[in-house]
């Protein structure tokens, strides 16, 4: 089932599979609720799984201001739609961008989720300097988008070595998804949550109070890194490492990821 949800002015896709618990799900950047659906499908006998198209992505509204992409109003957002479809305290899965940003949710407003699952996330980057020159190349890779459309970012954003792990069949059968994007909410959805314009996270690690899984690819050596010190700062997570995957675990070994995922949740 499909709805469209209005927040803040903007409207939201969302998608439901599953019943039981609730457990929201929120895609990487150029993803989309669709990116979730063998996941939730493989889930659905125990959880009810809501995947929201973030604003920007898929069938959720591109507003023209960069400002309705911050993480401070994608959050609050993201914290009244669910209210609005009326979830008893959901658990909160992100990955990659969404991650950084179910990260953020869960340290803003804990009482509303029951706890939290991060795949392949960051708290952000902890110097300034290194977040001021991360904010530069976002707004020099948007302006791209903007100038030389769709295609141009997809076969960009393709030939990444972040995705060095995933066979040609799992890049191609990505591509329709991310081309029905729309370049403008791309580009702002950089601006105003790309990792140069998160805050750093790293020094709330320890007041998180949600019981929380990390899961990262055994492959991903940088997220990898970056998980193994999260979980050392934190005193509610634990950290799933994901044998023979690289940066999107869940695409790369879903039965794997599933299996984390509801050992993970059956035990809260």
């Amino acid at each position: 089932m499909t709805r469209m949800q209005a927040v803040s002015g903007h409207r939201y896709h969302i998608e439901f599979i599953g019943a039981g618990e609730p457990l929201a799900l929120l895609h990487g950047f150029s993803g989309a609720a669709s990116t979730w659906r063998a996941v939730a499908e493989k889930l659905q006998d125990d959880f009810g799984c809501i995947a929201i198209d973030l604003l920007g992505h898929g069938g959720s509204d591109a507003p023209h201001d960069a400002a309705s992409y911050r993480m401070e109003a994608a959050a609050a957002d993201i914290v009244d739609l669910l209210y609005q479809v009326a979830l008893p305290k959901p658990h909160l899965l992100g990955y990659s961008m969404g991650g950084r940003l179910a990260l953020y949710v869960g340290l803003r407003y804990p009482a509303v989720f029951r706890s939290l699952i991060l795949e392949s996330a960051s708290p952000g980057l902890a110097d300034a300097a290194e977040r001021a020159d991360r904010r530069r190349r976002d707004e020099r890779l948007a302006a791209r988008i903007e100038a030389n459309g769709i295609c141009y970012f997809v076969d960009y954003w393709q030939r990444l070595p972040l995705w060095s792990t995933q066979s040609q069949r799992l890049i191609d059968a990505q591509r329709a998804q991310r081309l029905s994007n729309n370049p403008r909410g791309l580009a702002n959805s950089l601006r105003g949550t790309g990792a140069g314009a998160q805050p750093n996270l790293w020094p709330q690690l320890r007041d998180l109070s949600l019981p929380t899984r990390l899961i990262a690819g055994q492959r991903d050596e940088k997220f990898r890194r970056i998980n193994q010190a999260m979980a050392a700062e934190m005193p509610q997570a634990s950290l799933s490492l994901i044998q023979a995957a690289g940066h999107n675990t869940h695409l790369e070994r879903p039965e794997t990821f599933c299996r984390a995922v509801k050992a993970f949740l059956k035990g809260v």
